[in-house]
């Protein structure tokens, strides 16, 4: 079931919030949060009921070795070991397993095969919370015996598909049972309002562009020659497809969950408006990021044992990242170039330090260029994210630096000529068609630019409720305010949103 869907919102979320408030009045703490794991699990079955089992037993394992954890005096490695071995056993067999036998038979040049095996529906996401709460049993820095909070905290449905990837000590606290069950009004009107945020975003910017990107990467995949100005509107539609898509999404999951009450994590706050990758990190899909830092990055060590090992803790951390996000090699060379850049990033400091050249982060000029080798770093690293092989990254990458030549749609092509003849004297080239997707490509990528790095993000735009001091009075147009302006332009971004939702709609981070 999607956020994006008219099932989910005019049945599945009207009907969990009223038996959630309905029970929270006239019923016991623990019976309303019975309902929300009940509709929780409801939700997650709706794709695949033959997977509810999986997510149950998941879920009966790691709650039974995290209190094992957390009861015993003296610790045990070795049963903390076993815990995660198993875990990663669970998704390696659904997530990999076909990978792994197909690369097998390539080297061996034997034909193994072995069933398709379907990959359950976020089975990334909870299994990384979950390690995430036995690793903290383990070190004691957790003691949740609730079966019930437990199963909520990984159940809770608006983070479960998609993430945010929520942590045990920000979540358990939220579900206490000291706490009173009411609706909230202030609560319920800035849920609705950031979920119609996350929603417009989704199905109207995110697929907006995506017919712009799909057709590029097809068109590589079946080897295609693409040339500069087509690859480079197709690899840019597909970063801000990817940012809008992903960030509605996460913008979704936190205004349901604040109708119910419940507090999630940030998770974007405008990545595109990162000066390095360092920063872009903190801020593209935080609590990936958070997680891979504080039980993957630090665990190895971190930057503690000198720069050789910092750079090889970094390089691991990210390829993990990347394989993290899917079964292929297009998956681990996206890490690999994060890793890559993270080195040269932490490199540059160190440059800068020794030089004393510390005062260039001051100047307009430099901060320009920063983000400008920041951005084009990241689009060309989407390139592997998105292409369906090596091959067509690599068609893709060409294209984008001139390899494949640089042509223009016939009808742009003549009219620019006409006023510009040292055009034609540059060796640019001219195809028949095209010319309308062209310009709208290219229309799209500028709107979509301007509002990625120019225009507050949810958060800001959402907090001026409780301080107004945090804009310039040229910004408070967007800024959520109680007034009847924003009632109607949330009303009319929400009537065409649930208009568009007609269209055939995907959620790019499903598949991990």
């Amino acid at each position: 079931m999607l956020f994006n869907s008219y099932i989910f919102i005019f049945a599945f979320l009207p009907i969990t919030l009223l038996g959630y408030y309905s029970l929270g009045k006239y019923a016991t703490h623990r019976v309303s949060i019975s309902w929300l794991v009940a509709a929780s699990l409801f939700f997650y079955g709706w794709w695949n009921p033959a997977y509810l089992g999986l997510i149950i037993g998941s879920i009966l394992f790691n709650y039974a070795f995290g209190v094992l954890l957390g009861s015993k005096k003296k610790k045990s490695k070795r049963l903390l070991a076993l815990g995660i071995g198993i875990n990663l056993m669970l998704i390696g067999y659904y997530k990999y397993a076909n990978f792994f036998v197909d690369n097998l038979s390539l080297l061996s040049g034997i034909n193994l095969q072995i069933r398709t095996i379907i990959l359950p529906l976020a089975i990334s996401f909870f299994t990384f919370q979950q390690i995430a709460y036995l690793v903290d049993a383990y070190k004691g820095e957790t003691k949740e015996y609730n079966f019930l909070h437990y199963c909520l905290f990984v159940t809770f449905f608006p983070q479960l598909i998609a993430g945010p990837i929520v942590h045990h000590k920000e979540m358990m606290v939220q579900f206490s049972a000291n706490k009173k069950i009411k609706l909230g009004c202030q609560n319920f009107i800035i849920g609705l309002n950031i979920f119609t945020l996350g929603l417009f975003k989704k199905v109207i910017l995110a697929d907006g562009i995506s017919v712009y990107a799909t057709p590029v990467f097809n068109s590589a995949s079946s080897g295609d020659t693409i040339s500069f100005f087509v690859a480079w509107g197709g690899a840019l539609a597909y970063t801000f497809q990817l940012y809008f898509d992903f960030s509605g999404y996460s913008d979704m999951a936190i205004g349901i969950g604040k109708m119910f009450g419940i507090n999630l994590p940030i998770n974007f706050s405008s990545p595109y408006k990162s000066l390095n990758i360092k920063d872009f990190w903190r801020r593209w899909h935080m609590t990936l990021s958070r997680f891979l830092r504080d039980y993957l990055y630090i665990p190895l060590g971190g930057g503690h044992k000198g720069n050789s090992r910092r750079f090889v803790n970094l390089m691991t951390t990210m390829l993990l990242g990347g394989l993290w996000h899917g079964a292929g090699w297009t998956f681990l060379l996206w890490g690999g170039l994060h890793g890559f850049y993270l080195i040269l990033n932490h490199g540059w400091d160190y440059v800068k330090k020794q030089l004393r050249l510390e005062w260039l982060d001051s100047s307009v000029c430099w901060k320009s260029i920063a983000w400008l080798i920041t951005f084009i770093s990241v689009v060309n690293a989407w390139v592997f994210f998105r292409a369906t092989s090596f091959q067509a990254a690599v068609s893709i990458l060409k294209g984008m630096y001139g390899f494949n030549g640089v042509s223009l749609p016939n009808a742009i092509y003549v009219r620019l000529v006409n006023k510009f003849e040292f055009i034609e004297q540059l060796g640019i080239g001219a195809y028949l068609g095209g010319g309308t997707d062209f310009m709208f490509n290219y229309i799209w990528v500028v709107v979509l630019l301007i509002i990625a790095t120019i225009m507050p993000n949810t958060q800001q735009i959402m907090n001026y409720a409780e301080d107004n001091t945090k804009v310039g009075k040229s910004t408070k147009i967007w800024m959520f305010s109680y007034s009847k302006f924003w009632a109607v332009m949330m009303a009319g971004a929400l009537v065409l949103s649930i208009f568009s939702l007609s269209r055939v709609s995907e959620f790019l981070y499903f598949q991990f």
